[in-house]
């Protein structure tokens, strides 16, 4: 990945983000004692190793969740996850920011399960101001149920990128200009759950959650926020570690895709995309959404 110039930003906007915003050094992943609360699911979320790993069930009865105790409002946000192994099919593992409201604005990854043998199903979107339908779906080129890999949303003032490992596999543009909303007003935390779904996850549906192999469980680890940290007394972006760096030192505030990036890119979306609703046309027999006609990188 290369970094585009300051000086691609607006002047105002840059000086109003470095005069408001110190950002969380990435040396060093968080820890889920000080940086999560479980939500929902009572014991089925539970924290080893000091904080260093955390796990979610799901039985017939719940699933889990939790969030980040932080609101963020631009940033690189990074969470290995292990998820369910075997007939996983029913079952959705999701990693997202969002914020709240009906006019909400929201950034997602969803891990859909499947009947053991079968690839897992990766769910993309993004929400601004309450609107979504921008889903892509792909499969991954390695079994996620094995080990643990990172999965990565960057968040800046003119794009999106979400990552595998690294491997960009989706670029949401800043695309205002033409009159499409983008993420940038509404601070959001991260979120992580582990649910049934097999109304609609695994082929439509058409397979159901088999509870004989319940629980299910997946894992989580290295959470890491290098990100502008809002809080509820102030407007203003601080530092959530005595650590933090200022604004102007953090790659993901002017993060792109150089030459390799986008040939990654393009590898990962010839081989692996397996739905994109830019192509969509029976679903947008009126015309396609206006982005979709605009460069992907």
């Amino acid at each position: 990945m290369s970094l585009a110039s300051p000086a691609k930003l607006s002047s105002m906007l840059w000086v109003a983000l470095l005069l408001g915003c110190l950002v969380m050094g990435s040396s060093k992943a968080g820890n889920f004692n000080q940086e999560v609360e479980v939500t929902w699911g009572h014991d089925r979320a539970k924290i080893f190793n000091g904080g260093q790993l955390l796990t979610l069930s799901l039985d017939k009865y719940s699933g889990a969740g939790f969030q980040s105790k932080n609101e963020y409002l631009f940033g690189r946000i990074d969470m290995q996850i292990k998820l369910v192994a075997g007939n996983s099919a029913g079952t959705v593992t999701t990693f997202y920011l969002s914020s709240q409201g009906p006019t909400h604005d929201e950034i997602d990854f969803e891990f859909l399960g499947n009947v053991t043998g079968e690839p897992y199903t990766l769910h993309t979107n993004v929400f601004s101001q309450g609107k979504g339908n921008r889903e892509q779906q792909f499969h991954l080129w390695f079994d996620p149920t094995k080990a643990f890999h990172t999965y990565s949303i960057v968040w800046n003032t003119q794009r999106i990128i979400f990552l595998v490992d690294n491997i960009p596999i989706r670029v949401f543009n800043n695309l205002e200009s033409i009159g499409i909303p983008f993420p940038k007003n509404q601070p959001m935390r991260v979120y992580s759950s582990l649910w049934n779904a097999d109304d609609w996850a695994t082929q439509g549906g058409r397979v159901k959650t088999d509870w004989t192999q319940a629980p299910f469980v997946a894992s989580y680890r290295n959470f890491n926020a290098n990100a502008c940290v809002r809080t509820p007394s102030s407007q203003a972006c601080t530092s959530s570690t005595s650590t933090g760096t200022s604004l102007q030192d953090s790659a993901w505030q002017v993060q792109a895709l150089d030459a390799a990036g986008r040939n990654r890119l393009r590898w990962v979306q010839r081989k692996y995309m397996i739905y994109n609703y830019c192509t969509d046309l029976q679903r947008f027999s009126q015309g396609l959404p206006p982005e979709c006609k605009r460069s992907r990188f």
